[in-house]
């Protein structure tokens, strides 16, 4: 088991990070959340995200990406944006 590799995840979705921008679910499911970290503060030598876009995304490959968006917003921080980011997801996969 301690070479077995768990993925990050947040309220049983999967996180990937690629710079700038954090992917939460999965891209086997209709929709995913992509979070985008706009700017970031020095606050005791750590850099805090404190403006992040979030957009709820379709994820079929035939669209263009202006139209896979379905909602977006922008949050003053990583963890209130996670927050919206999980129940925008919830939402969107139970079909509500």
């Amino acid at each position: 088991m301690a070479n077995e590799k768990l993925p990050l995840s947040y309220k049983g979705h999967p996180l990937r990070r690629k710079d700038n921008l954090i992917y939460y679910g999965t891209m086997a499911e209709k929709y995913i959340i992509m979070l985008q970290i706009l700017s970031a503060k020095d606050q005791d030598g750590l850099k805090m995200a404190d403006k992040v876009s979030i957009q709820l995304q379709l994820t079929d490959p035939d669209l263009k990406s202006r139209d896979r968006v379905v909602k977006k917003s922008e949050k003053d921080s990583l963890y209130a944006a996670m927050d919206v980011a999980a129940v925008w997801l919830d939402r969107a996969l139970a079909g509500k």
